[in-house]
């Protein structure tokens, strides 16, 4: 089965587009899909530029593409889906359901998922994000003590982005430490 190219485009990041809309895609084995990102498609030279790139690579493929959007502005959101593509609107399809089951109006506000409601809470995930980058490969020895968790490994498995996530995701202080060949001799943790 040929490619199918495949847009998640949203007016912050595109984290959610492209999480919901793999979760979906990872149903159809044997398709091989060309995905693209397409965040901060914030303002309408954007929305419009990303309804042109859509159309042409429809036009390359000689079929529409599949857009996945949470596109949260209504003028930007029809331009690209007036593009030549198939549309899926993550908003769209849920809102208005909510809207009426929880008998109140949605916000319409770009970014709330990853935006700080509460600033402490927010300064806190920052504050752990830079420990995390500041204990990165064993060097925040002297900081391990205020470490929520500490990741052991050999180089190159992994810990870094690991606990990047952690941070980032969970507001976790998260440290890693590379365990080298003098300890991998003996059965001891690292002092």
């Amino acid at each position: 089965m040929p490619n199918r190219a495949v847009f998640f485009i949203s007016d912050r990041t595109g984290i959610t587009a492209e999480a919901l809309g793999n979760s979906l895609l990872s149903q159809f084995e044997g398709v091989d899909f060309e995905c693209v990102r397409l965040p901060f498609v914030d303002t309408k030279a954007k929305a419009e530029a990303a309804a042109e790139r859509i159309s042409q690579a429809s036009e390359e493929q000689g079929r529409p593409v599949l857009v996945f959007s949470t596109q949260i502005t209504a003028e930007y959101r029809d331009l690209i889906r007036h593009s030549n593509c198939i549309f899926f609107d993550f908003f769209d399809t849920f809102i208005s359901r909510l809207e009426q089951t929880l008998g109140a109006k949605s916000s319409h506000t770009a970014g709330r998922l990853h935006a700080p409601s509460d600033d402490n809470r927010y300064n806190n995930r920052i504050d752990n994000i830079n420990f995390t980058l500041n204990s990165d490969d064993g060097l925040g020895l002297k900081y391990y003590d205020k470490a929520d968790v500490i990741l052991l490994g050999v180089s190159r498995s992994g810990k870094t982005p690991s606990c990047l996530f952690m941070a980032m995701q969970y507001g976790i202080k998260a440290a890693n430490y590379p365990l080298l060949d003098e300890d991998l001799e003996n059965t001891k943790l690292p002092e």
